[in-house]
């Protein structure tokens, strides 16, 4: 990394805790990395647990990913996105691999993937966790259903197109269409929260 590069990226963590933290864990700060284990580990155990389904496969998945994360920090990046993202990204394709890998047997995508969505981590339903439901649950059924098998449960679109039984390219085009309509939903502002 360039030295403008990570005084870009050492600026635009001021304003962002977690980025400071990482920043921190670039430079060998083992109380950063505690801190950011402290923060994240239950977000990203419901994260590994809702895809392996193993609490002990979720929890080696857990320390690999801080393991990458302390060898890794410097990498990081603000600009490409926060933090609690980055860590998620890692954890999905981490558990995502175990899962094929080991042959791990898969759960079929309906309406009950978002409610364990819901339910999973209560205690971080921050605004960026119910603007995704929100926009998750107003997608019509067929959208949303080949986004829960392609997110959640880790299938090709081969694979949803096997299970649902339809053609690829249906699955394909409905695909599109749900990352076009969250994409649009996403990037809009949030609405204020009014005050209960």
């Amino acid at each position: 990394m360039e030295p403008a590069d990570e005084a870009s990226n050492a600026a635009s963590a001021v304003t962002d805790p977690d980025a400071e933290l990482v920043v921190a864990i670039a430079r060998g700060d083992r109380d950063a990395l505690a801190a950011l284990y402290d923060r994240f580990a239950g977000l990203l155990l419901a994260l590994g647990l809702r895809i392996v389904r193993d609490r002990r496969e979720a929890e080696d998945l857990l320390h690999d990913v801080f393991l990458e994360v302390w060898r890794s920090a410097k990498d990081y990046d603000p600009a490409r996105g926060r933090v609690r993202t980055w860590l998620a990204i890692r954890m999905r394709s981490r558990a995502l691999d175990r899962q094929k890998s080991a042959r791990i047997s898969r759960n079929a995508g309906d309406d009950s993937v978002l409610e364990r969505v819901a339910a999973d981590d209560a205690t971080d339903a921050g605004p960026d966790r119910t603007r995704v439901r929100s926009a998750l649950g107003d997608l019509p059924g067929e959208q949303r259903q080949v986004i829960e098998l392609a997110y959640f449960e880790g299938l090709s679109c081969s694979e949803i197109a096997a299970q649902i039984g339809s053609p690829i390219g249906t699955v394909k085009s409905r695909m599109a269409a749900a990352m076009t309509k969250l994409r649009t939903r996403l990037a809009a502002p949030a609405a204020p929260v009014e005050a209960s």
